[in-house]
């Protein structure tokens, strides 16, 4: 049910039909397959309202509720979805330290966006003190299991020098890794090392079309970085009214 539902969420041998895809996630769901609870309380927070879905229920709420069985019943996706929960005040009141308790529990059992999450906690001091080192490595441990997050984020720390020395190179090449898989931040980072001539030459051309990229994905840095480029005509003609649509964009 919950492949299935998959297929009509993304259109795969079928037409998009988000209704359909709905029902088969809280069929699956309600029979307690973990796939299914996870996969419907994602939608309930990302797709039901965005695709004209009408629902009698409180997505927030249902959402939370979906994660905290899933996260009993010992799976550590909706562990991490549950700590995301708790951390943003979504469905629950705001409780950083369970978030972080949360991510530490899914971290354990090898989840890569629960280790990302710690590293993250890690990094800013959410419901813990602030260890860049710890952060560091979570963040390597995430980019090794292959989480475009984590990666992401161990380009940033080799960039700017957080929890190991500063090497420009690795930077680069993390934002390069994080770009090919789709990461927003990634495809945004990238554009700006071609912009400015980070471990590689100045492509202005090459900047913009990552930014591009980046805010087609609804990056709100790289739109604003587009929206610059295109008032200022670097890797582009210059083009005010479209400046100005992204920066609308970016603020939206």
């Amino acid at each position: 049910m919950n492949n299935l539902g998959y297929c009509y969420e993304n259109g795969i041998g079928t037409d998009i039909d988000m209704k359909k895809a709905l029902e088969l996630y809280q069929k699956a769901a309600d029979l307690e397959n973990l796939s299914g609870m996870n996969s419907f309380g994602k939608n309930n927070l990302e797709n039901c309202h965005q695709h004209g879905i009408e629902t009698d229920i409180d997505d927030k709420k249902k959402a939370f509720e979906l994660y905290q069985k899933a996260a009993e019943l010992g799976d550590a996706l909706g562990i991490t979805n549950l700590g995301c929960c708790y951390e943003n005040g979504t469905g629950t009141d705001i409780d950083k330290k369970k978030a972080f308790e949360l991510y530490q529990k899914a971290a354990d059992l090898g989840n890569s966006f629960g280790i990302y999450n710690l590293g993250n906690c890690y990094q800013h001091g959410i419901g813990t003190d602030i260890d860049k080192k710890k952060a560091f490595e979570s963040y390597q441990k995430a980019a090794d299991l292959g989480n475009s997050f984590g990666i992401y984020n161990l380009g940033n720390c080799y960039q700017h020098g957080i929890g190991t020395d500063i090497d420009k190179k690795k930077a680069f090449e993390s934002y390069q890794k994080a770009a090919d898989l789709g990461n927003s931040f990634g495809i945004y980072n990238l554009g700006n090392c071609y912009q400015h001539g980070i471990e590689t030459d100045i492509d202005k051309k090459k900047a913009f079309e990552l930014y591009q990229k980046a805010a087609d994905l609804g990056n709100s840095l790289a739109q604003y970085c587009l929206a610059v480029m295109y008032e200022n005509g670097e890797g582009t003609a210059k083009n005010i009214a479209k400046a100005i649509y992204w920066y609308k964009k970016q603020n939206t």
